[in-house]
């Protein structure tokens, strides 16, 4: 606070230095006014000098204004120009003072695509004179009878220096202002036409049930109760035009942003409506409640709700509509569902028919869910698909589990959906592929998404997919909640299920209990949960740090000489220099190598070693031929049983077994002059003669071996390169 006192003083020093005598105390405080509000932080990085021209552009351009003027500009502040500079384009607003200007300012700046760096946005009391200009720039506490009440907003928004791209910007904030001014200035009208209405339905009803009369009438005095924002209104007469229905707005009838623009009628035409739709015109049902296929422009951005009156004539027959659009207050959407009327009648139809004890847990879960359901679908929902999905909610019991409830628009228009997911598995990515599941799969045009997270195992997204005008898709409920389920599920569920299938029910079970959060992220993404199976059952078989588990594998992904070789050991890490050698001197090259802890709950970790070898037999080998005899024969060399040298390559090379080469390591050792058709093996010689044993191992390899195109020598930090990604990697 102390940094923007500071500036603030900074400003109206120069304001009292650079204004003429007569004008420096209204600039001063205009500028006060200006950065009352303002948060501090905002100012930081802003130097006196274009704070001062920031307020005194401002005060500039509010100089001069009309009554009822909306003025808006947008530029790009230059000091040479204006005297200022910012690296945003700053857009500057004077209006009248009504409700929702920022709100309304702010969302069609952020539908542009804007990011807004910075707004202001003070209400000060002026006094202008009869042209129109500024006299004087009154206290916020003023009561003075000829003071004009002002809306000034200050924006910074991203740079944008094309003039066609500004001057668009600026077309769309005055169209959207244009609309703010028309719903505030005919709001009391269109709230005396709820009050026409409700007098025709007491003095002159339709012949309707008096219950439904009674309830609509109700409504209509409870959206007249502040919990309903008017925006629009307009009336509508059922006609024939070239011997088509059409609705035709009645002419000078339009209100707030329904005004007509022009003289010419505004008519819809029935024949452009699928044939079930064309039916409900005629329905004789008196109230409809839905949402328009279009965004409010006026203070917040949701789709306009839409309540329609039918008109009747003497023989009960449609005749027209009277209609209006806005938005339902935030007390409609806190008030209980027993308080609000037509939605109380569905919710004691949904309890009535449900046949549950009054006071039981199920009644209470079940008033519970009708609480807490989105409130627009409320209003528009019949009391029979109310009953069937809050049932169905019902039903779920708190488990953990996905459903799927849809519902399809009256009129055709869009398809609300509910997904209920569990809440630890919700995140923004399984949103996104749910909805476009769900754009695919009612061939929608543009998509909503409101997310319920509460105390629930469960979290709940309410979709509203609005399709193409016209179209009216088919689907299978069932095979969108499949894929769906399958969209959402984890590797720790697919684990869940891999070890009951393969390990029966209570063994798998428990192993999930103390593996399920066991793997890393980087094992999850290489490894199916199947593999882990294989794995965790290796695993249990550890007993102490001595114990050494092994996989030789061949990934289906991989080249014919690539294997896969995984050591499992508990406790702590241990040194690749110790392994290395052991695995060189069996005839394989370490191409790859990328350690995964994992962390079984109540045990201690487990290393799980996952090395890429490319081997040297020449041709293609088996693994069920090889695996267990390579196992053998590294497990021996490891714990000292047998010799680390180049006689193991024998192992993959000729299919001998540890116990075989142990016996042709001693005719080599004590017969060297009858086996110099083995050169190389005779030698046998211990690691701690460098020299000789390096000549030995490159006699038997040979001329180096040629490096594959794209492999790379480098072990665990290259390791993508010579594997690629492995999400589906499987033991061959």
């Amino acid at each position: 606070m102390l940094v923007k006192d500071e500036l603030l003083d900074k400003v109206v020093a120069r304001v009292r230095e650079q204004m003429t005598e007569d004008q420096a105390p209204q600039v001063e405080e205009f500028a006060r006014q200006y950065y009352g509000w303002v948060d501090a932080a905002d100012l930081e990085d802003r130097s006196p000098i274009d704070a001062y021209g920031a307020a005194l552009s401002h005060w500039s351009f509010a100089g001069r204004r009309e009554p009822g003027e909306r003025k808006v500009r947008i530029y790009n502040p230059h000091f040479e120009e204006h005297g200022w500079q910012s690296t945003h384009t700053v857009i500057e607003m004077v209006n009248d003072d009504m409700p929702f200007l920022v709100d309304s300012t702010r969302m069609e700046i952020n539908r542009q695509g804007y990011a807004i760096h910075m707004i202001l946005h003070p209400v000060m009391n002026v006094r202008r004179d009869a042209e129109g200009r500024l006299i004087e720039v009154l206290p916020p506490d003023t009561e003075e009878e000829d003071a004009i009440s002002e809306s000034v907003i200050h924006v910074e928004v991203d740079r944008q220096t094309e003039p066609s791209v500004l001057e668009d910007l600026k077309e769309s904030i005055e169209k959207t202002l244009a609309d703010v001014k028309a719903a505030v200035e005919d709001w009391l009208e269109m709230r005396g036409r709820v009050g026409d209405i409700v007098s025709v339905l007491e003095e002159d009803p339709p012949d309707f049930d008096p219950e439904d009369l009674a309830e609509t009438r109700a409504f209509l005095e409870w959206i007249d109760d502040d919990n309903f924002t008017f925006l629009g209104y307009r009336e509508y007469d059922l006609t024939t035009q070239d011997g088509e229905e059409a609705l035709c707005a009645v002419e000078g009838s339009g209100l707030g942003i329904l005004r007509q623009k022009d003289s010419g009628p505004v008519s819809h035409s029935l024949a452009e409506l699928p044939p079930d739709v064309r039916r409900l015109a005629h329905t004789p049902k008196l109230l409809n409640l839905t949402k328009a296929n279009s965004r409010a422009t006026v203070h917040r951005p949701s789709y306009l709700d839409y309540i329609g009156i039918k008109t009747f004539d003497e023989s009960n027959e449609v005749t027209g509509e009277r209609r209006f659009l806005g938005l339902y207050t935030f007390s409609a959407y806190s008030a209980s569902v027993f308080d609000i009327p037509l939605v109380r009648r569905k919710v004691r139809y949904v309890l009535e028919r449900s046949g549950f004890p009054e006071g039981s847990h199920n009644e209470k879960d079940l008033v519970e869910i009708l609480e807490t359901y989105p409130r627009d679908e409320l209003f528009q929902i019949s009391k029979e698909e109310l009953f069937e999905i809050a049932m169905g909610i019902l039903h779920l019991q708190e488990r953990q589990r996905v459903r799927f409830f849809v519902r399809r628009d009256t009129y055709g228009r869009f398809f609300s959906c509910l997904v209920f997911v569990p809440r630890d598995r919700y995140n923004t990515l399984i949103r996104e592929r749910m909805q476009e599941i769900l754009l695919e799969a009612f061939d929608g045009a543009n998509v909503e998404y409101n997310v319920r997270l509460s105390e629930s195992v469960l979290a709940r997204i309410h979709f509203i997919i609005y399709t193409k005008p016209g179209e009216t898709p088919d689907y299978d409920e069932e095979e969108i909640e499949g894929r769906i389920v399958e969209t959402t599920r984890s590797w720790t569920d697919s684990l869940y299920d891999a070890l009951i299938e393969q390990c029966g029910e209570e063994q798998g079970i428990e192993l999930f209990r103390k593996y399920r959060d066991a793997f890393s992220p980087g094992y999850r993404a290489g490894f199916l949960p199947r593999t882990a199976v294989s794995d965790v059952l290796r695993m249990e078989t550890l007993e102490s740090e001595d114990d050494l588990g092994m996989s030789l594998y061949h990934p289906i992904e991989e080249p014919e000489d690539f294997l896969g070789f995984k050591l499992f050991r508990l406790g702590d890490q241990v040194s690749l220099s110790g392994i290395l050698p052991l695995l060189e001197d069996m005839g394989v090259e370490v191409v790859d190598e990328r350690p995964h802890e994992v962390k079984p709950s109540g045990s201690p970790p487990v290393w799980i070693y996952d090395f890429g070898l490319v081997h040297e037999a020449g041709e293609q080998l088996q693994t069920s031929e090889v695996k267990e005899i390579f196992q053998d024969a590294f497990a021996r060399a490891w714990r000292g049983a047998v010799e680390n040298d180049g006689f193991n390559r024998l192992v993959l090379r000729a299919r001998l077994t540890w116990r075989e080469i142990s016996i042709l390591r001693a005719y080599c050792k004590y017969l060297p002059d009858r086996l110099d058709f083995l050169p190389g093996l005779h030698g046998g010689r211990p690691r701690q003669q460098p020299a000789h044993r390096q000549a030995d191992r490159g006699s038997l390899r040979g001329p180096p071996r040629p490096v594959a195109p794209g492999r790379n020598r480098e072990r665990a930090p290259e390791r993508g390169d010579r594997r690629g990604p492995r999400g589906g990697r499987e033991p061959g």
